[in-house]
């Protein structure tokens, strides 16, 4: 399967040769018209409890950028709660305009020096069994911020060492020798997201290449397979089930752990439509094909997002593997 990751990676894997203005342009050629009504099941309370307000203050005071806001997350006043936060490093404006992220795009700001010593701190003096460590894409570095990733893993390293660590990292195109920068840092787990289908690459996530981020992956597995690979999709974009189950089989053949389903929600009129809301029985159904296909762990449900319950499901991925290797 090496092979025929890398043939389709250099059939499919031209580069376009657009900048980031092509890609917000492109992104923004979306029927304003279209919305749908949200189901009873997508429906969230507004985060107003104690916890949310001390882990938004705790992240504040660090000045670090989460996902959780950028990308409006909806799960973000039940993780907050549970002091849960998946920071985003590298600052908050990314380098692409994938159609479905709600996370801005323009150029970067500097890289902070101070960056991975204060996810250290909040590793620390939270308490946090584990965390997730993820960042914009970086395509204006010459590692693709590879190195922030390492410092930062480093410093939670030192700092919290109970702590679990979770990288949801970028693809690095075209970055040599970053992916194994980081691999050699040894996270606990390797995230990269597939996100889509890849019929829906071109307007959905334009700037990636399907095969090479299933490359990544299966690559973090040769370089260290005591690492644990990970990675989630949206629904709901305009793909069918037959789609999705060959994605599976995709990720298996890439030797990828855990896969994450979640229903794909419309952060602005600018952004593509939802072209359906997935009912939870279809959810169920993925749920079940994938754990048969031979992931280790599953995650698929409406409000599923890469990093809910990145803990619970880190211990029992874990438990997983140990079961496994027994039989």
């Amino acid at each position: 399967m090496s092979k025929n990751l890398e043939q389709n990676n250099q059939e499919n894997g031209q580069i376009a040769k657009k900048d980031n203005k092509d890609y917000l342009d492109f992104a923004t050629n979306f029927p304003k018209e279209t919305t749908l009504r949200k189901p009873d099941w997508i429906r969230v309370k507004a985060p107003m409890s104690k916890g949310y307000h001390e882990t938004k203050n705790m992240l504040q005071a660090k000045k670090l950028h989460t996902v959780c806001e950028e990308a409006a997350c909806p799960n973000i006043g039940e993780c907050w709660e549970q002091k849960h936060a998946t920071v985003m490093i590298l600052g908050s404006i990314c380098t692409r305009a994938c159609s479905f992220c709600n996370i801005e795009t323009g150029k970067p700001q500097a890289v902070n020096p101070h960056e991975p010593e204060n996810v250290g701190d909040v590793a620390k003096f939270s308490g946090l069994k584990h965390i997730v460590i993820t960042s914009v894409d970086r395509d204006d570095l010459a590692d693709g911020g590879a190195n922030q990733f390492v410092e930062c893993i480093k410093n939670v390293r030192k700092k919290a060492p109970q702590t679990t660590i979770e990288i949801l990292t970028p693809d690095f195109l075209r970055k040599d020798q970053a992916l194994e920068l980081v691999v050699q840092a040894k996270p606990d787990v390797f995230n990269h997201n597939i996100e889509t289908v890849p019929a829906l690459y071109q307007t959905i996530r334009p700037g990636a290449r399907y095969f090479h981020s299933l490359r990544l992956l299966q690559k973090v597995k040769e370089l260290d397979p005591t690492i644990f690979t990970k990675s989630g999709l949206m629904v709901g974009l305009g793909e069918n089930k037959e789609q999705i189950l060959q994605v599976m089989d995709d990720m298996r053949s890439a030797n990828i752990d855990f896969i994450t389903i979640g229903q794909y929600l419309r952060p602005t009129l600018r952004h593509a439509p939802v072209d359906r809301y997935v009912s939870p029985d279809e959810f169920d159904f993925y749920k079940k094909m994938a754990y048969s296909k031979g992931f280790l762990m599953v995650a698929s449900s409406p409000l599923t997002r890469s990093s809910y319950h990145a803990g619970d499901d880190f211990a029992k991925m874990q438990k997983a593997r140990l079961l496994h290797h027994l039989h």
